[in-house]
């Protein structure tokens, strides 16, 4: 086969989900169609977890009980949320606008 597999992101920017092993979700604010991050970032993942390169990643605004962050996650560890809950996290007013089917909206940003 000398096709190349063609990757499609499987989430969308505003969507929100949740990760397949940690107790954390958030919103897409950017997805790169491979792995896009350090050396050292992926070396850091425990191996018996560690994703593929060669598939989505996706950055997100996170958030779990304790606290807010921005993670960088693979498509394989993530699910879509459905929960309806409403997200904390402080950028997300500055990125998206209001949710439609589960989904935010990314705000136009207008020029000075």
């Amino acid at each position: 086969m000398g096709i190349t597999q063609i990757k499609h992101a499987k989430f969308q920017i505003g969507q929100v989900v949740k990760h397949r092993l940690f107790p954390f979700r958030g919103i897409i604010f950017d997805v790169d169609p491979e792995f896009a991050n350090t050396e050292e970032w992926y070396q850091s993942i425990p191996e018996d977890v560690r994703p593929h390169r060669d598939q989505p990643f996706y950055h997100l605004l996170a958030e779990n009980a304790e606290s807010e962050y921005v993670a960088y996650v693979s498509e394989q560890n993530l699910l879509p949320d459905t929960s309806g809950e409403p997200l904390r996290h402080p950028q997300i007013k500055d990125l998206f606008e209001k949710v439609e089917n589960g989904l935010y909206k990314v705000k136009i940003q207008h020029a000075h």
